[in-house]
């Protein structure tokens, strides 16, 4: 298999007209952190790798050169990759402790969620602001670059800034047919598929999940009143971490 490689230069901008083939010999200099990358893979003049800046369109191209610190490539075409889920899907994590948050973006990126919007809420462990809350949401997005590379994804996910969940949720609009809205709880009186089945017409979704130990009955009803119906996921006490991920799972078998 090729390496696949993110490059955060809007590569459709420097042959926009067409969808295949590359008319005439276009040469990139890479970004410094797609070129220490074929740095590290020890690829050499000639070596073949596929190239994608987040557009959805894969591009073949071939290493020309190689500087102590410049890679310069040739593109030859470019292809349209679908991957992602019919329906979009925005998972809204109260982030969990212990640097678990990084598993919860490697792993939603690769099931196709669409974005990740960080919370905090009353019973956070993890809190996170200023200087230190857009480290690590740089952090979190490199967490998503890389699983898109290995997992053939060409729509690159979002991570949203961290908020506190009372404030993003003033922040949402109003809820439409279109979208349905979903607060994870194991105290729920509706499963999961029952709800979905009740909302054909949806074609997106908002997953809230809180962080261990629940949400507060405060929030709860503050996420109720800004359009959020509760769902159950079975018999069984979920983490954190692992919750978003299943329903995000179930999601991703029904575009299958």
């Amino acid at each position: 298999m090729l390496p696949r490689l993110f490059v955060d230069t809007p590569l459709a901008e420097l042959h926009p007209h067409s969808d295949t083939d590359v008319a005439g010999p276009i040469e990139l200099v890479l970004p410094a952190g797609a070129a220490r990358h074929v740095q590290v893979l020890r690829l050499q003049p000639g070596a073949a790798l596929n190239l994608f800046d987040g557009s959805g369109f894969d591009w073949q191209a071939e290493v020309l050169r190689m500087g102590r610190s410049e890679v310069v490539v040739q593109l030859h075409s470019r292809q349209l990759v679908h991957r992602e889920l019919a329906h979009a899907v925005r998972l809204c994590v109260v982030m969990p402790a212990n640097d678990r948050m990084d598993g919860v973006i490697e792993k939603a990126t690769e099931l196709g969620a669409a974005a990740v919007q960080p919370l905090m809420s009353e019973r956070s462990v993890l809190r996170l602001a200023g200087e230190r809350a857009e480290k690590k949401q740089a952090h979190w997005q490199g967490v998503a670059v890389a699983a898109c590379e290995q997992s053939g994804r060409s729509v690159l996910p979002r991570v949203e800034a961290v908020s506190p969940l009372q404030q993003w949720l003033k922040s949402l609009p109003p809820v439409t047919a279109q979208q349905r809205r979903w607060l994870l709880s194991p105290t729920a009186a509706r499963p999961l598929r029952e709800l979905a089945a009740a909302q054909p017409e949806a074609t997106s979704t908002l997953v809230l999940s809180g962080p261990e130990g629940g949400l507060s009955p405060a929030e709860e009803q503050a996420a109720r009143d800004h359009g959020f119906e509760a769902v159950q996921l079975g018999p069984r006490i979920l983490r954190a971490d692992t919750a978003p991920l299943a329903v995000l799972g179930w999601l991703a078998l029904q575009s299958v």
